[in-house]
């Protein structure tokens, strides 16, 4: 019985995130989404990144300091580069690129002389 219950609860947590939606989301089927403007996302810290962005686009971090570290806790960096560059239009199957260095942590200069 209860795992009866707990099915049930489930499927209707699951049918109302169905209907909700999302701003991302046409509201007719096969209708194209306007693109929004790219973010500026430099200074940014990492973890803000994921609530700037539209919901479905892609997002490829790697570390601008050129020594190939993994990114594990986006709370301890800071968004170095960016592209597409902020006030391009991002669309559904766009792919960010963002470079990011430890907080405390300077930019590399190439990227500094490129970031006007």
């Amino acid at each position: 019985m209860r795992r009866a219950a707990f099915v049930g609860a489930g499927a209707v947590l699951a049918l109302a995130a169905v209907a909700v939606g999302s701003a991302d989301d046409p509201a007719v089927p096969g209708m194209p989404i306007p693109a929004r403007p790219m973010p500026d996302l430099l200074d940014v810290p990492l973890w803000r990144v994921f609530t700037r962005l539209p919901r479905r686009t892609r997002l490829d971090v790697h570390d601008a300091s050129g020594r190939d570290r993994r990114v594990l806790w986006p709370s301890n960096w800071r968004v170095c580069t960016q592209y597409p560059a902020a006030g391009t239009g991002v669309g559904r199957r766009t792919t960010a690129v963002i470079g990011v260095v430890r907080k405390g942590e300077s930019c590399p200069p190439r990227v500094l002389t490129a970031r006007r």
